[in-house]
């Protein structure tokens, strides 16, 4: 949980099944961890946090009653042609389903730095996500909600590698 002044005010972890369908149910459990009403906006990594294990946006933002942001970093034919090559019958169906619901992602340029966003449940669309972004931007082209939870999971992930 990072507040609008940037401020660091909460942390909490929640697991996905690599290559599995709980990426969203894990969101879910993050929110829920928190505990926050204060939240305003949820801002994540990516649509697929766990090599194909897909965020469905739509759902987050029904669970939640909140606006979520989908942020990432690299230009992308899309998903589409990875999930046909990685999966088949009824696990290809089920990614390729939520893969379809997902809004279209959209080029914004933040600090001189091209990203790529996705967004549900704002008002107007491109204009509300780009001052939303922005303003969780201070420096360079990652959020500052994104750049934390990337530190916290890098630190907890070697800290239970090192089973210390």
């Amino acid at each position: 949980m990072v507040r609008a002044d940037r401020v660091v005010d909460g942390v909490a972890f929640a697991t996905a099944t690599v290559g599995g369908l709980d990426a969203t149910d894990a969101v879910h459990t993050l929110f829920d961890r928190l505990g926050r009403e204060d939240i305003q906006y949820l801002l994540v990594s990516g649509v697929a946090p766990a090599w194909f294990n897909l965020l469905d946006l739509d759902r987050i933002a029904e669970a939640t009653a909140r606006p979520v942001i989908s942020i990432s970093f690299e230009e992308s034919p899309g998903l589409a042609p990875a999930l046909s090559e990685q999966f088949d019958g009824d696990a290809l169906d089920a990614r390729l389903a939520i893969y379809e619901r997902l809004p279209p992602r959209r080029r914004l340029r933040v600090n001189e730095e091209t990203l790529f966003v996705r967004s549900v449940g704002l008002d107007d669309q491109p204009a509300d996500t780009e001052r939303v972004v922005s303003a969780y931007t201070p420096d360079g082209g990652r959020p500052e909600p994104i750049r934390v939870a990337r530190l916290a999971s890098r630190a907890a992930r070697q800290w239970r590698a090192d089973g210390t």
